[in-house]
């Protein structure tokens, strides 16, 4: 059965779809020996031999992760601090696999490890929509037109950040709750918005991407996506 080019490289897990075809275009992609740098050039898996910068591509088995991040772990696959990283947390044999997004290193809750490029790029282009949930614990009581200012938008250093959805669960006057949901989730979005009113953060924690939730999964534990979690990832936001 024959596949496009950047479908075979995204699927060997070099890089989302997308990021193949530019990789094709540099010129990196031989296939039996020939370098192709036609976007759309169909290959057979099974019998013609590609290489990218002279290293040989075999398929790989499609791995998709989700870990409750805890609090004070890196979601690279390196850090030049030493910091612990999330991907530790994982079988060793897996140490080949990439956050899907981020999550800071002072926030804890959901997120996904794989090696598969289209799934990360579907769940984290702004085009795909794709929800995700935060609770959001601050020390002050929270005045509810803040919330509706997040949600109308607030700038912060030259972005719009706007929330899909802002929603008070607690508020005394030692504390308030927020549910907080994006669709677009620029980098640290969730803390910018409380930054444009000095609003300190005590704990922030990732609790939804798309359908599938946190739930009772322990902190520092992972489990692989069900077929149909996945299914449901890659199917079209509402």
């Amino acid at each position: 059965m024959s596949v496009r080019l950047q479908k075979h490289l995204a699927d060997a897990g070099i890089a989302s779809r997308r990021a193949s075809e530019q990789v094709i275009l540099d010129g990196r992609v031989t296939v039996n020996g020939k370098v192709v740098t036609v976007l759309g050039t169909k290959i057979d898996p099974q019998h013609d031999r590609v290489k990218v910068d002279g290293v040989e591509l075999k398929s790989k088995k499609k791995l998709y992760i989700a870990i409750h991040k805890p609090k004070g772990l890196i979601c690279s696959n390196a850090d030049p601090e030493g910091r612990p990283l999330v991907v530790e947390l994982l079988p060793q044999e897996w140490s080949g696999l990439h956050s899907v997004g981020r999550l800071d290193f002072n926030s804890e809750g959901l997120i996904f490890f794989t090696n598969d490029g289209d799934f990360s790029l579907r769940l984290t282009h702004p085009r795909y929509g794709v929800i995700k949930k935060y609770l959001v614990m601050v020390p002050v009581k929270l005045d509810p037109a803040i919330l509706k200012r997040f949600t109308d938008g607030v700038f912060h250093e030259g972005d719009k950040l706007v929330a899909e959805r802002a929603r008070l669960l607690k508020c005394s006057n030692s504390g308030s709750v927020v549910e907080i949901t994006l669709r677009e989730g620029k980098n640290r979005e969730v803390r910018r918005m409380f930054e444009t009113h000095n609003i300190p953060i005590d704990r922030l924690v990732r609790t939804q991407i798309g359908g599938i939730k946190l739930g009772e999964m322990p902190r520092g534990r992972w489990r692989a996506l069900t077929e149909s979690e996945i299914k449901s990832l890659m199917m079209p936001s509402r």
